[in-house]
């Protein structure tokens, strides 16, 4: 019988920020099964796509002053970069903001009218009163009504596992601008959930699709008692789908989103010339989704209720991780720990990171540590002194005769690897990869015991023993091609270097079985570098700089004015002394965009200009331009402060920035403009 098809899915990556090394265990944990059931013969695609509506999209690119569709697209572009970067091997990467995605949403909802799980409801929800939108609850923090936990999101909590609606927090607060949100009503969309309890309980409990902690979480914190319903609909203005029988309510992220995983199959089939059906409501395929913990709910009621409802299939499995801390804590930009996936590429290879997270990665929910010291040890013992060190000290020996006609005694060295692949291939079925790298590792060892014993570089120097030096290379290189095949999932690369070494590309996992002989070897070249601990802390300080904010605290007051072009203005105002450029390279000018431009009813010259250097980067400046420009004439408009004074406290409010201007002063004030193109949080040079 042909075994199923498989379809794998990544959690969607959120398109408001860049990926980091927390994101890289799902991607790496995904990509390292999807290899290995393609290296066992199993047909099987991986579909990802970036996540590409919701609020923070939306106030995003008004900061930034562009189109959320151009904001969108920059963020895939450089999402797909830093995967191919760590060689993730994605069949396909789309967006959820597609045309096949719409289509589908409409598909699901009216399935789920049909059904009569559709019902409405006036909700009284967090206002951001400064960025001017309903608040999506993951934009909310504040304390846990349940365990009253600081610092928790609208909708669950972390520590306790308790949901909750964002109105319920204690000492809410906007994540967007950090004002205090106010309660307003609207009128909102729901699933009932509730209707489906019986096939979810059933579902969930059946021992098959789920880890048994997240079937015992599940039916403790939700399914003995009613389900709440879940709302599935925002009031305009937000950055999505308009619901077609709802005109001024979008679907949320988080209905449109999963349909994501279906969408971007879809875009696959058209592409490959492949029937939607065949993937996704079909016996003939297993979906297997993989998430972090921390969205257990979604994946694992609400959205098998979805597809249920919509007559689509069931994930077979629902694989959850649990987060990355680095040296036991919690990842700190401050720290330098919260490392971009591009960060990390401009100083480490990327299989350092992929070996060293299969070497802690487990069934469980387990978080996984990122100790620095351990990865670079882990990474020189292992990857260097055992497995690439094997080729490195017999390769060369044997150039110019290549591998031995047949293959020599070897104690039963090759036949015990060769053995051991059975359960190795069932560790990395079972998503044990710390379990199979220990195992891989007790062949390396076997392996260089051989080589220590046998002293390849002595009877290089002997004539009489060089038919004696071919067996031994031959079988080392042997050992070292079994290696490669069985860290192929995990190490790509380097299986795909021990195939040009040796003349015979690793395609399949039963190439470990069979012996190379009698054939020619290539030239030898290094393989992997040992890990430098130098090269980690200059990443660590990297990470640090580009987490800094602009300055320690943020500048001070009114406009710098130059003198006016005239004939005189020199006479009026010398020239300042002549300064060095490292004096120059102090002052930080930055490209920065007024969002909104207000009165100060108390003040004669200023106004309050809220302005934006980049994403979440907003500050407050006074500038002394009340009689030389409108408010209308503010708003919208580029500008160039100075990003790094004092922070000044006035009366009006603490003024967080200079704006740069020539002239006098009075109605004489002239804003220095930027050529457009130019990005707010560019620096000026």
């Amino acid at each position: 019988m042909t075994p199923p098809k498989l379809l794998v899915t990544a959690a969607l990556p959120y398109a408001n920020g860049q990926i980091h090394l927390g994101h890289l265990v799902e991607y790496i944990q995904t990509d390292i099964w999807v290899r290995y059931q393609r290296l066992i013969g199993r047909r099987c695609i991986y579909i990802c796509a970036d996540d590409t509506h919701g609020t923070a999209i939306m106030i995003r690119a008004r900061q930034e002053g562009r189109a959320e569709v151009e904001l969108i697209a920059d963020m895939q572009r450089s999402h797909e970069r830093d995967f191919a970067g760590f060689d993730i091997s994605f069949d396909h990467y789309g967006s959820t903001n597609s045309d096949e995605n719409r289509q589908l949403c409409h598909t699901i909802w009216q399935s789920l009218r049909d059904a009569n799980l559709i019902v409405e409801d006036d909700v009284e929800q967090l206002f951001d009163p400064e960025a001017g939108t309903f608040l999506a609850d993951r934009f909310v923090k504040g304390t846990c009504p349940s365990c009253k936990s600081p610092d928790q999101y609208g909708d669950n909590c972390s520590k306790c596992g308790a949901t909750y609606s964002p109105t319920e927090l204690i000492d809410p607060v906007s994540t967007l601008s950090g004002a205090t949100p106010v309660a307003k009503t609207a009128k909102h969309l729901f699933v009932r959930l509730e209707s489906l309890h019986d096939f979810l309980d059933s579902w969930t409990q059946s021992g098959e699709h789920l880890q048994n902690e997240i079937a015992n979480y599940l039916k403790g914190h939700f399914l003995g008692k009613p389900l709440r319903d879940w709302d599935v609909s925002r009031p305009a203005p937000y950055f999505g789908f308009e619901i077609p029988d709802s005109p001024g309510n979008y679907w949320y992220v988080w209905f449109d989103a999963p349909i994501g995983y279906i969408a971007s199959t879809w875009q696959w089939c058209k592409k490959h010339n492949e029937n939607l059906e065949d993937w996704w409501k079909s016996d003939a395929t297993e979906i297997h989704h993989f998430i972090g913990k921390d969205i257990t709910y979604f994946h694992t009621l609400f959205w098998p209720g979805v597809l249920h409802s919509a007559g689509f299939s069931l994930p077979q499995s629902v694989h959850i991780h649990g987060f990355l801390t680095v040296d036991g804590e919690k990842m700190a930009k401050r720290k330098g720990t919260q490392v971009q996936a591009a960060t990390y590429l401009k100083h480490l290879d990327p299989a350092y990171l992929r070996y060293y997270y299969a070497s802690k990665l487990g069934p469980r929910l387990d978080d996984i540590d990122l100790n620095l010291t351990e990865f670079a040890n882990k990474v020189n013992s292992d990857l260097v002194g055992k497995v690439v060190n094997l080729a490195s000290r017999t390769a060369r020996f044997i150039e110019s005769v290549g591998l031995a006609p047949e293959y020599p005694h070897d104690g039963g060295l090759f036949a015990s690897a060769a053995s051991a692949g059975e359960k190795i291939a069932q560790a990395y079925e079972q998503l044990d990869y710390a379990r199979a790298m220990r195992l891989i590792m007790e062949i390396a060892d076997q392996a260089n015991a051989f080589v220590e014993n046998s002293a390849p570089w002595a009877l290089k120097k002997d004539p009489t023993q060089q038919v004696r030096l071919q067996e031994v290379c031959t079988i080392v290189l042997n050992l070292f091609r079994q290696l490669c095949v069985y860290l192929a999932p995990v190490l790509p690369r380097l299986a795909e270097q021990c195939g040009q070494l040796l003349q015979s590309p690793i395609e399949h996992w039963n190439d470990s079985q069979s012996p190379l002989v009698g054939s020619p070897i290539s030239k030898f070249e290094h393989l992997l570098q040992r890990l430098q601990p130098e090269k980690v802390q200059a990443m660590i300080e990297e990470s640090k700089a580009e987490a800094a904010p602009l300055s320690e605290t943020t500048p001070s007051t009114e406009v710098t004015a130059a003198p006016q072009d005239s004939g005189d203005a020199l006479a009026a105002e010398p020239l300042a002394p002549v300064c060095t450029i490292d004096d120059f390279t102090k002052v930080d000018l930055r490209v920065a965009r007024i969002i909104k431009a207000e009165e100060v009813p108390e003040a004669k010259k200023l106004v309050k200009l809220t302005v934006s250097l980049g994403g979440e980067n907003v500050r407050t400046v006074f500038a002394g331009i009340k009689a030389a420009y409108t408010l209308e004439q503010l708003q919208g408009r580029l500008v160039v402060i100075v990003a790094n004074l004092q922070p000044r406290q006035m009366k009006f409010g603490l003024s967080e920035g200079m704006v740069t201007a020539a002239g006098p002063g009075g109605t004489e004030v002239f804003l220095l403009g930027v050529d457009s193109g130019a990005v707010p949080g560019q620096r000026v040079h």
